[in-house]
């Protein structure tokens, strides 16, 4: 067995949806970077690949690299888990927790779970989905961003 612990957060600007989890959930503001800056899909790729010390997803998918420009999060991920699955890994669990004043992940937390069992192949209770808002304080608080984390648990093969 093998742990790896992923983390992502990006800025929020006005305009929806916000891309979570490999969904379009409705929102009045989107997450922006690089890719499509899914935070969820980023932790789970970072914590999947740090768990078979594969590096993570800067070094697979730099954003200096122009074929990664508004790149599908779901498609890093799919490919991470390919390499994972390479060096000889299957998930156990997924455990992850959203940090966002808004919107409530409460609603969408099925179907973000289901999506992401879809990417990565395996059943919906593998994967564990939790949010946790800013209190009103702090840039999470202020809607100024959104972070995710994510633990990975795999096992050899």
């Amino acid at each position: 067995m093998r742990v790896g612990i992923g983390h992502d957060t990006h800025r929020l600007a006005a305009g929806g949806p916000l891309r979570l989890g490999g969904l379009d959930i409705p929102h009045d503001k989107h997450a922006v970077g690089h890719s499509d800056a899914d935070v969820l899909l980023h932790a789970i790729t970072d914590a999947l690949l740090g768990a078979a010390a594969l590096g993570d997803i800067g070094e697979m998918f730099p954003d200096t690299d122009p074929a990664n420009k508004n790149r599908d999060s779901a498609n890093m991920l799919v490919r991470a888990m390919a390499q994972v699955g390479h060096a000889g890994y299957k998930i156990v669990n997924l455990d992850c927790i959203v940090f966002a004043q808004r919107p409530k992940i409460g609603p969408h937390r099925d179907h973000i779970r289901n999506r992401i069992a879809e990417i990565l192949n395996i059943t919906s209770d593998q994967v564990g989905v939790k949010a946790k808002t800013g209190e009103h304080i702090g840039e999470i608080g202020r809607e100024e961003l959104i972070a995710a984390q994510c633990v990975a648990l795999v096992s050899r093969e």
